[in-house]
């Protein structure tokens, strides 16, 4: 009985998943209508999964529902990446904040390991990107604190449908390493509030590079 009742969540979620990716990838663009009779037949699945799986990235603000029109892929407005990176920025500062205050010597030796990983990519744009956010998830998970961390992988789900990356701006990477650079140091020498304004100007950065 219980393996019967756990299947459909399971699919509902896997199919969520990939129609996030689409998302992602730009397969479906912002903007765009969700066809739901064409990607059932895709899937193999029944409408009902699939309406399921749309509710959960409704929530998670990557789709948009209209009424007697369907699901639709959120465009993002100027206002809404603001809003975003205004979150992300008060969020992460505080977590950086927490972390030059509390991270243990191995915490802090994890995080060193990634910094150096992400300077090392920095001719590797893709490799970047990924090491990138891996650094802030780390340093969100060090900080331990799993509502804020909630927020902010929502938060982050929601910049990533912004059609103009702020890392793709040219001679951005390099800007954002240096701050990245900066940040590290704030956080080894224990100084909680110069980690904060490292991570805001990082975000502020980021923001006018993304608009």
């Amino acid at each position: 009985m219980s393996a019967l009742m756990l299947t459909p969540r399971a699919l509902y979620e896997e199919v969520a998943e990939a129609l996030r990716q689409r998302i992602f990838q730009r397969e479906l663009e912002p903007g765009s209508w969700i066809d739901e009779l064409k990607i059932a037949e895709e899937y193999g699945i029944s409408r009902t999964p699939l309406r399921e799986a749309l509710k959960v990235l409704a929530a998670e603000g990557l789709v948009t529902m209209k009424v007697r029109r369907g699901a639709y892929v959120t465009e993002v407005s100027e206002k809404d990446l603001t809003d975003v990176y205004h979150m992300l920025s008060l969020l992460e500062s505080d977590a950086a904040g927490c972390v030059a205050l509390n991270a243990t010597d191995i915490q802090m030796a994890e995080l060193q390991a990634l910094h150096r990983a992400l300077e090392n990519a920095i001719d590797n744009r893709e490799t970047f990107f990924e090491l990138n956010e891996q650094f802030h998830m780390q340093l969100l998970d060090i900080a331990d604190n799993r509502w804020r961390n909630q927020m902010v992988a929502d938060l982050r789900k929601v910049m990533k449908l912004n059609r103009h990356n702020s890392l793709l701006k040219t001679g951005r990477v390099q800007e954002s390493l240096k701050e990245h650079q900066d940040l590290m140091k704030a956080i080894e020498s224990r100084s909680p509030d110069q980690a904060v304004a490292c991570m805001k100007r990082h975000f502020e950065n980021g923001l006018e590079a993304a608009t």
